[in-house]
């Protein structure tokens, strides 16, 4: 077997594509999605505004919205047409519109209506500035309500119990600061990283057949005829999974120690158990690419199997809808993608530092992905022998 990982590692270090998706594309998108997100949250987003009272209570209004940290009025447009259309180009992620006479229907105690548009197609921004355009406006109504009561002659102590009859005393948990980049990065980075072992995977089986190089590779594994066709099987697929395994496990635990260690992450379970994970979740995402490459013996088939399955996981994890929110076949499918047991173990322990008891069937879930190679070799000695290239 160290015959195939040796030429398996020769055959890594001189084709650049090996480079891009073993090193330099995961640690591109590391780097990428941790800077993208350095402060947490993003800043300073783009709105317009459209004021047609144009009173001194209403400029007050924006004002106060411009201070907001995560929005920021660039532009006040003459008319609602002007600004949709800013909208639609980009220039904005959402828009203020306060009508004629707000302050006047404000001070005859009715109820003036003032409307926020946002761009929901920009998922992050347009939740983000809803949430301040919303907040404005709750606060506009809670200072003329409370300019109302004054005029009658109630005292504050009397006002503050009836704008804010109940009090929300927030506490996030493990993520006091809100920080985006703390969620996100942990399972897209991951993800990316398993997407590049399904390819690689994929990759490494298939251009054998693509370059007719199987006979080579089979001579290189087989042990002068004592090991037989299983055994030369099993050293021509281990030997190569071994040698993709050894890079993708140091630029795995490298961008572990880069979260836990650089950026300080929460990891309530110690960065060895986050190391270990890792690890299970690369052998789980190797089993699988045998398992794709061998169904599917043909490069292009087998990479397109590869890339959307790499893709659906993003989806299914977890991670940006609930699986307890989908239908309940997807719930179970969603047990079929390695990304989903790795993000359970990132929340059960990482976030909530959980002892290994409590997650244990999420590391079996990612040993049996990682030990799907063994019921597939004779699959894989079959295709190395009998199938043909089909381009």
């Amino acid at each position: 077997m160290y015959k195939v990982i040796l030429r398996e590692l020769r055959r890594l270090a001189t084709s650049p594509i090996y480079w891009l998706c073993l090193v330099l594309g995961p640690i591109f998108c590391a780097v990428f999605f941790t800077t993208l997100m350095d402060e947490g949250l993003p800043t300073e987003m783009p709105i317009g505004l459209v004021d047609d009272d144009n009173s001194v209570t209403t400029r007050s209004l924006a004002r106060n919205l411009d201070a907001f940290q995560n929005s920021q009025i660039v532009a006040t447009y003459p008319s609602v047409s002007e600004a949709r259309k800013a909208m639609q180009k980009g220039d904005i992620y959402g828009f203020y519109y306060i009508p004629r006479g707000t302050t006047h229907e404000m001070l005859l105690q009715h109820a003036p209506t003032v409307s926020f548009y946002m761009n929901s197609q920009f998922f992050v921004a347009g939740s983000l500035t809803y949430r301040d355009m919303r907040m404005m406006s709750e606060l506009f109504s809670g200072a003329a309500s409370r300019s109302v009561l004054r005029a009658k002659g109630a005292a504050d102590g009397q006002i503050v119990p009836y704008l804010q009859p109940i009090v929300v005393d927030s506490h996030p948990i493990h993520n006091p600061s809100l920080n985006y980049s703390v969620y996100l990065s942990n399972i897209i980075v991951p993800g990316l990283l398993g997407l590049f072992v399904l390819f690689v995977t994929v990759f490494g089986i298939g251009v054998e057949l693509r370059e007719d190089t199987t006979d080579e590779l089979l001579a290189v594994a087989s042990c002068q005829g004592t090991c037989g066709k299983i055994g030369t099987a099993f050293n021509a697929l281990y030997g190569k999974l071994i040698a993709q395994g050894l890079v993708f496990h140091l630029v795995g635990w490298g961008i572990v120690l880069y979260f836990y260690g650089y950026l300080h992450f929460p990891c309530y379970c110690g960065i060895p158990v986050m190391l270990l994970v890792m690890s299970l979740f690369i052998a789980a995402c190797q089993g699988l690419g045998v398992l794709m490459i061998c169904m599917l013996p043909t490069l292009r088939m087998g990479l397109s199997f590869a890339s959307l399955w790499g893709v659906l996981s993003f989806s299914i994890s977890g991670m940006s809808f609930p699986v307890m929110a989908m239908p309940s076949w997807v719930q179970g499918l969603s047990f079929l993608f390695p990304l989903r047991h790795y993000y359970l173990l990132y929340v059960n322990c990482a976030l909530d530092g959980y002892s290994l008891f409590n997650a244990i069937p999420f590391y079996a879930a990612l040993l049996l992905f990682s030990l799907l190679p063994f019921l597939f070799i004779s699959r894989f000695g079959k295709v190395m022998r009998e199938v043909a290239y089909v381009g």
